[in-house]
């Protein structure tokens, strides 16, 4: 139960001493990075999913009927 205890303390000083945190101008500007990044993926993994779902309606349930 000590380890844990030295743990958590140790852990808490490491951030509240060492660890960098961004400004509110770094904060929001990596945040719209982030977002527009997210968007970009999702967009293409729609355009992805578009065409594989025309080339399953176009070519393989054709060859069925």
């Amino acid at each position: 139960m000590e380890s844990i205890k030295q743990y958590l303390i140790e852990s808490y000083n490491e951030l509240v001493t060492k660890v960098t945190w961004p400004n509110w101008e770094q904060l929001q500007s990596t945040s719209v990075v982030v977002i527009v990044a997210s968007l970009i993926l999702a967009l293409i993994i729609f355009l992805m999913d578009l065409v594989s779902k025309g080339l399953l309606d176009g070519v393989i349930y054709n060859l069925n009927a």
